[in-house]
C-alpha cells in the first residue's frame, strides 16, 4: 500500500469514501459528537472514529473540548484547496476539449468540402 502525505492526496483520499462524505455533510450543518455521527450509519462509534481519524488526518476536521465531549467541527480550508485544484484542472481540460471540437469541427468541413468537390467533377 502506498503512504499518502501529500494534503491534497489525503484530502482526495479521504473524500472517495461516501461514509466520509456523508459525515463531511453532516458536519457542514454544526458540530457533533461520534455519537451523533453514528447514528445514522450502521456501524459502531469504532469505526466512525476510524473515519473521523482519517478526516482529520487530511485536516478536514477538528475535535474541540466541551466538557467531557469532544465534538467534530467541520474545517473547509482543505476542502478549499481541493476545490481549486479541481477548477484549475477543470480550466485545462475544457480547453482541451474546445480545441479537439474546433480540430473535429475542421474536419468534418474538410471532409463535406472534399465531398463535394468530387461528386462536381465530371
Amino acid at each position: 500500500m502506498t503512504v499518502v502525505d501529500d494534503g491534497l492526496s489525503l484530502v482526495f483520499a479521504a473524500l472517495a469514501d461516501p461514509t466520509r462524505r456523508a459525515i463531511l455533510e453532516r458536519l457542514a450543518a454544526g458540530s457533533a459528537t461520534v455519537g451523533e455521527l453514528a447514528e445514522p450509519f450502521a456501524m459502531s462509534q469504532q469505526a466512525v472514529s476510524k473515519h473521523l481519524k482519517v478526516l482529520e488526518q487530511a485536516r478536514l476536521i477538528s475535535r474541540t473540548r466541551a466538557g467531557q465531549a469532544r465534538p467534530c467541527v467541520l474545517e473547509p480550508t482543505n476542502l478549499d484547496a481541493a476545490t481549486d485544484w479541481i477548477n484549475r484542472h477543470r480550466r485545462v481540460w475544457a480547453d482541451r476539449h474546445d480545441r479537439l471540437d474546433a480540430h473535429l469541427a475542421a474536419l468534418r468541413a474538410e471532409q463535406r468540402d472534399g465531398g463535394a468537390e468530387e461528386t462536381s467533377a465530371p
